[in-house]
Order: structure tokens, then C-alpha cells, then sequence
């Protein structure tokens, strides 16, 4: 039980960095860096609309900062 409560505590503080509407960019599990917006921050994850259209729900840790479009 504290380990689980020591992990959501770090998540929260990483989600912390981001806002909605945020312009983020993370790279899958391919190699390709996807270029999204932040649409909704989650207990765990990010809820993000890529460039392309799609939606993504992604760790905090795997996100990093983009200048705006």
C-alpha cells in the first residue's frame, strides 16, 4: 500500500508540470516523436490529441515540453 501511494505521489508531481492545452511531444514505442496537445490531466497518465488526430493517453515521465505550433 505505500509503495502504490508513493508511486501516485510521484505521478502527481510529474503531471504537475502540465496544463491543459499544453503543446507536448513524446516518442513511441516505434521510435516516432508525436506532437500532441494536452486535453485532460488523469490520475496516472495524460489524455493528449496528436498533430495527427489521434488520442493518447501517456505517462508524465514520457512527455517533455514543445514550443507552441
Amino acid at each position: 500500500e505505500r509503495l502504490n501511494l508513493l508511486a501516485q505521489a510521484k505521478s502527481t508531481v510529474q503531471l504537475a508540470q502540465f496544463t491543459e492545452g499544453d503543446r507536448v511531444h513524446f516518442t513511441t514505442g516505434d521510435g516516432i516523436t508525436k506532437y500532441a496537445l494536452v486535453v485532460r490531466l488523469n490520475k496516472k497518465t495524460a489524455s493528449l490529441l496528436t498533430d495527427d488526430g489521434q488520442n493518447w493517453k501517456v505517462s508524465p515521465q514520457l512527455l517533455r515540453k514543445a514550443s507552441p505550433a
